[in-house]
């Protein structure tokens, strides 16, 4: 559900003219009186948690970022949810200043003393997605036996959401304006005008946060989570991680080897890459992804009447974006957005129906509203949405570093778009406000193994888009004691969305830490798990849609 904008975008304004005079007078007192900054904010980090009823939140269940799109409403029974908030510092190295991490719990049905488990912290990826739908999500979606032994912790990551103060550095209605410029150049004036939206953005970002920015790194989310498990009076935790969540788990087993009881990765991010070269490396996925799509509608002719080959749909698609770019459809839906709608097939094929029709309505009969319909419901941006995109940023950019030379970029886009061209220039200015990042990257956490980590369960599909199956088979190496289960499809996100086989090995391992036995020879699937079945051309599948958190915010 949208929030409305203007509210939203106030009360970021008033947040952010508030603490940049915090920030000052802190600087101003640094010094002598800096060990009683650190102090005092030890005090309020290490003193427990108060949880108490959620507020009413519009579009809880579909949060910006890496969505969670649910296959149903949760049932009346479920468990309840309690929220909390922490206060954990904002630079850690001097902790004078304090933010706050939102959170929420499903609590465990048993007691401390009998069969309990925990804490298991859950995070859906992005980096700027909420983590709070996702913890209600999972604690309905575990078996009852094993969710009941959990207290199941969702957070906001620093930036996110609900915890404070959340990112927005432009007004979204003018951000997400559509239709948006064609994402493919075609002369060095469209190229300059992308390129000045995109620096536009990141000095947006610099004139509100400049405070903040320095502090957004995923190590520093790691170490927030630390502070999470001591609030929760936790001597180890066990976290189930998505994409994104994947890189943030294994940077925590890195940091704090010693607090990790269970570590379930599930879509996993290549550490060797970030970010630049991965999503480089995505641009191919997503590309080969699409080339999926595009088959299994020719398939299925008889219903979508696109053509009887992959290679006669794609035609159709890449016309349809061209005349798009002349009369977008709705006057909303041009190339860019058309872009966008599509992007989200390389996540998961549960919604392939849904865009083969939308493009056959508007091909065959030149009918606007189903592709419209995607739109809204996929690729739409609003406040929550620039929250997203913010956090997403702030982290990537200043995770790692990012090459400043513009003609990198376009050598390396122009490259891949030549033979893949389906995401190519779409992502690159996505990702291009980091060419002119405030921040410069710093140097990558170094993701490594330690004789304190407990194994480690990777669960990965093979032809992931957003994650590509590499990913999964460095960190199998990087984590010699893992075990890697895959299955042979394409989506982004293996376990509880509908796999029997991959939620049994998720189930056992969170239990009592059973895992498949290692399998001989080089490193690789320790286990395989049957594809979900693909699609049926009718109605959008009721399975559960993970849609990375780019996906709705347009490029």
């Amino acid at each position: 559900m949208k929030r409305v904008v203007g509210v939203v975008m106030g009360a970021v304004l008033l947040t952010a003219t508030a603490a940049a005079p915090q920030e000052a007078e802190a600087q101003a007192q640094r010094g002598t009186a800096a060990q009683a900054h650190r102090g005092a904010a030890a005090a309020q980090v290490h003193r427990g948690l108060e949880w108490g009823p959620c507020e009413e939140e519009a579009g809880a269940g579909a949060s910006a970022g890496d969505t969670t799109v649910l296959p149903r409403e949760p049932d009346p029974g479920e468990p309840a949810v309690e929220c909390a908030t922490l206060r954990v510092p904002l630079d850690y190295r001097e902790p004078y200043q304090t933010i706050s991490i939102a959170l929420n719990r499903v609590r465990a049905q048993v007691s401390r003393d009998h069969n309990h488990l925990g804490a298991l912290l859950v995070n859906p990826g992005g980096p700027g997605a909420s983590g709070r739908s996702l913890a209600r999500y999972i604690a309905a979606a575990l078996p009852e036996d094993l969710a009941g032994r959990f207290d199941v912790i969702g957070f906001d990551p620093r930036g996110v959401g609900r915890s404070e103060p959340a990112l927005h550095c432009m007004d979204p209605a003018k951000h997400y304006a559509a239709p948006r410029p064609d994402a493919v150049p075609r002369d060095a004036a469209e190229e300059s005008a992308l390129l000045d939206r995109a620096r536009q953005y990141a000095e947006a970002c610099e004139m509100r946060w400049s405070w903040l920015l320095p502090h957004l790194t995923t190590e520093n989310s790691a170490r927030d989570m630390d502070e999470i498990r001591r609030a929760l009076g936790e001597e180890r935790i066990s976290y189930l991680g998505y994409s994104y969540g994947t890189y943030l788990g294994a940077v925590y087993a890195t940091l704090f080897p010693h607090r990790v009881k269970r570590l379930a990765l599930d879509s996993v991010v290549d550490p060797r890459y970030v970010w630049y070269d991965s999503n480089l490396r995505q641009n191919i996925a997503f590309d080969r992804r699409h080339r999926a799509f595009l088959k299994w509608t020719a398939r299925h002719n008889d219903v979508y009447r696109l053509g009887r080959t992959g290679k006669a749909v794609s035609f159709a698609w890449y016309s349809t974006r061209e005349r798009l770019r002349a009369r977008p459809a709705g006057g909303l839906v041009g190339p860019s957005e058309f872009d966008d709608v599509y992007t989200i097939g390389g996540y998961s094929d549960a919604v392939w129906p849904q865009l083969a029709q939308a493009l056959s309505a508007y091909v065959k009969r030149g009918e606007t509203e189903p592709l419209l319909a995607a739109y809204r419901r996929y690729a739409a941006g609003d406040a929550e949405s620039e929250n997203g995109y913010a956090v997403y940023l702030g982290t990537q950019c200043r995770d790692a570093a990012w090459p400043r030379d513009w003609a990198r970029w376009r050598a390396d886009t122009s490259a891949i778009h030549t033979r893949r061209p389906f995401m190519a220039w779409s992502n690159a200015w996505f990702n291009a406000p980091c060419a002119f990042w405030p921040e410069r990257g710093v140097k990558p956490a170094q993701v490594r193994d330690h004789k304190l980590l407990p194994p480690v369960l990777l669960l990965q599909s093979r032809h992931d888009a957003a994650t590509p199956y590499a990913g999964a088979l460095q960190l199998r190496r990087t984590f010699p004691r893992s075990r890697l289960v895959v299955e042979p499809g394409g989506n982004h996100g293996v376990s509880l969305v509908g796999n029997a086989c991959a939620d049994r090995y998720l189930t056992s391992y969170l239990t009592d830490g059973t895992l498949p036995p290692a399998a001989s020879g080089a490193a690789g699937p320790d286990a395989r798990c049957a594809a979900s079945p693909e699609p049926q051309p009718s109605q959008p599948s009721r399975q559960a849609v993970r849609v990375p958190l780019m996906a709705g915010w347009g490029r």
